[in-house]
């Protein structure tokens, strides 16, 4: 099975992108005005139940996205390529690096779920799971996740595109999967020489500077962080100019 896929760009350096947990192929849609096409081709892939893939079977694991991506870059001729991951997506990013080091160029965490997982209270996660069934939890979600400062018009759309382009067990499964998994040890123990940029926003609660200092960054031996200014967890929505600088500058590197 191959994922569908929007494509960005024709250029020489191949780049796939993976979505966070309320997102598609078309989640990084803003900033593509900002993207070089002719240097880079950006390969933004639908996750099972997301996207283009909604309704297809899965276990929605990060190692079933990480797999799934490695068969699209085989399939569009890809021997080696960078790999920008979002929230959940960074954990995906992380298993395909696992699954096939000697390919990736460079990785560009975007407010990433670490290796580690996130530990939840019981609250917390009650409300997380709650988002599975309802646009209204989404969108408080979206709204704690971006410091409570964004327009309400925008969170309704942001919620309500996320119900519409996802399944809601694939959207239950993907919470369950990068919440409770830890493959650090795994990350740790590879001691990666891929060069990694990691992106959080200045108004991120959860998925903060200090939490990528005390897990990724410290994991990775050529790991650097940048913080968004103006941006929450979705910077792609919030900053995408800014965004799309600070990823090629890197990539450019």
């Amino acid at each position: 099975m191959i994922n569908t896929y929007h494509r960005h760009g024709n250029g020489a350096h191949g780049v796939l992108v993976q979505h966070g947990w309320f997102g598609d192929a078309r989640a990084f849609a803003p900033m593509e005005a900002g993207l070089d096409g002719n240097a880079f081709s950006y390969i933004f892939m639908d996750s099972r139940g997301y996207g283009r893939m909604r309704g297809v079977a899965g276990s929605h694991t990060m190692a079933e996205t990480a797999r799934d991506a490695l068969v699209l870059a085989d399939s569009l001729g890809l021997d080696t390529f960078s790999v920008i991951g979002h929230s959940m997506g960074g954990m995906a990013m992380e298993q395909l690096a696992l699954l096939a080091p000697g390919r990736v160029r460079k990785l560009v965490a975007v407010a990433p779920v670490p290796s580690g997982g996130v530990p939840l209270d019981a609250t917390a996660r009650a409300q997380f799971l709650a988002a599975a069934g309802s646009v209204a939890a989404r969108r408080a979600i979206i709204d704690r996740s971006t410091g409570g400062r964004l327009p309400p018009a925008w969170l309704d759309w942001k919620a309500r595109y996320s119900w519409e382009h996802s399944d809601q067990a694939a959207f239950a499964a993907s919470f369950l999967a990068w919440a409770g998994m830890d493959f650090s040890a795994d990350v740790k123990a590879a001691a990666f020489q891929v060069p990694l940029l990691v992106l959080t926003g200045e108004h991120d609660p959860r998925f903060d500077a200090a939490l990528m200092r005390r897990t990724t960054l410290a994991w990775y031996p050529h790991a650097r962080l940048e913080v968004l200014a103006n941006s929450g967890h979705y910077p792609m929505n919030e900053t995408p100019l800014a965004l799309a600088a600070s990823i090629e500058a890197f990539l450019r590197a």
